[in-house]
């Protein structure tokens, strides 16, 4: 079962597309961002409510789109589509190999954008009802004195000041950012991470498949080979029986050169395959190398699958840390609202006795 945190961002949606952007000096001719067809899919966070368009070519994000309500995905052939993204500040470029992947990804776009707007209009609405006749005013400043804290004063008629410090509620601020931004540098990276780990699953699927198709092929011509030679060895049998059997030198002459020319189109078509033989040994080193290859992206994917693993501990443990902070902030302010409260009845108290003492010496 997956962690909270995986199940914030996750891929609703994948194609391969070779990816290009506008030439931002000329806003008119495209720059291929791949050398190749790559993975390009849609991703949804649901604590956040956002849809991503997200690709990775090698070790980097060549797409890294935010979808809003007033995006819109343009057919400029039937093969190729683009959208503006004003964020970015770019356009994007998508070449699919077939029409029918065109129409797979403009409607997703469709649906993607048209959800997009429905968040939005939700998320306002949360606000509007949340936030009534909202007037934040600006905090105050945090003071040059490390160990000297803002304190907010309480004043009464000659009274002494009261003070009540707000350093817990800016450490509790300021350790919500730095877990935020943690939370978001580390959905990125995992982005990233299966993004990659997409690419590596496509291009070892591709190196095994040439790999059982160099070996069909090997044994395939080895089997005409086995063939070839065979018939060479009878035609030759035949050529000496049909020598040793011819009584007249003419015919038998004339059946000998007939065999000789059949002999040596045989000959040139048996060099011929043992030449493709030696090519076909070429490629079996070549297979080789592809098995070398597969290794290495065996051994990346482990390791990638370690740095997940790793990073999914540090954002447990950070969101735990945060909880505790949390509910230790809570504990202190409950304790703070108590003694307060005692201080406002000591007040009162105070008061009563300074009215009697008044009434007294009058």
């Amino acid at each position: 079962m997956y962690p909270r945190h995986r199940e914030r961002e996750q891929p609703i949606f994948s194609t391969r597309a070779h990816v290009f952007q506008i030439d931002p000096a000329t806003k008119r001719n495209w720059l291929p961002a791949s050398k190749h067809a790559v993975t390009v899919s849609f991703f949804y966070d649901a604590s956040r409510s956002v849809y991503r368009i997200i690709s990775v070519g090698g070790t980097k994000a060549i797409i890294n789109s935010t979808i809003t309500h007033n995006m819109t995905f343009t057919k400029t052939s039937q093969k190729f589509g683009q959208w503006a993204d004003s964020r970015a500040n770019t356009v994007y470029g998508l070449g699919f190999s077939t029409e029918q992947q065109l129409q797979q990804f403009a409607e997703q776009f469709k649906e993607v954008k048209e959800a997009a707007r429905l968040a939005r209009e939700k998320s306002q609405e949360r606000f509007e009802l949340a936030n009534p006749g909202l007037n934040i005013a600006a905090p105050q400043e945090l003071s040059e004195d490390r160990h000297s804290p803002p304190l907010l004063t309480v004043n009464g008629p000659g009274e002494e000041k009261l003070f009540r410090s707000r350093s817990a509620e800016v450490e509790l601020t300021a350790e919500k950012e730095r877990v935020k931004k943690m939370l978001s540098e580390g959905s990125m990276c995992e982005l990233n991470l299966e993004a990659e780990l997409f690419t590596l699953q496509d291009s070892n699927a591709k190196l095994v498949a040439a790999l059982q198709e160099a070996n069909s092929s090997v044994e395939q011509w080895k089997k005409q080979l086995a063939e070839y030679q065979e018939e060479t060895d009878r035609l030759r049998d035949q050529v000496a029986e049909l020598e040793a059997q011819l009584g007249r030198p003419a015919a038998g002459q004339l059946g000998k050169e007939e065999l000789s020319r059949s002999l040596e189109e045989l000959e040139d078509l048996l060099r011929a395959k043992e030449q493709e033989i030696q090519n076909l040994q070429c490629r079996k080193a070549d297979v080789g190398k592809l098995e070398k290859e597969k290794e290495e992206v065996m051994q990346r994917l482990e390791d990638l699958e370690r740095r997940n693993t790793e990073l999914e501990s540090r954002v447990q443990s950070t969101e735990k840390t945060f909880a505790t902070n949390r509910k230790e902030q809570e504990q202190a302010g409950v304790e703070v609202q108590r003694i307060i409260g005692v201080l406002d009845v000591k007040i009162g108290d105070l008061k009563g006795l300074r009215e009697s003492l008044a009434k007294l010496v009058k």
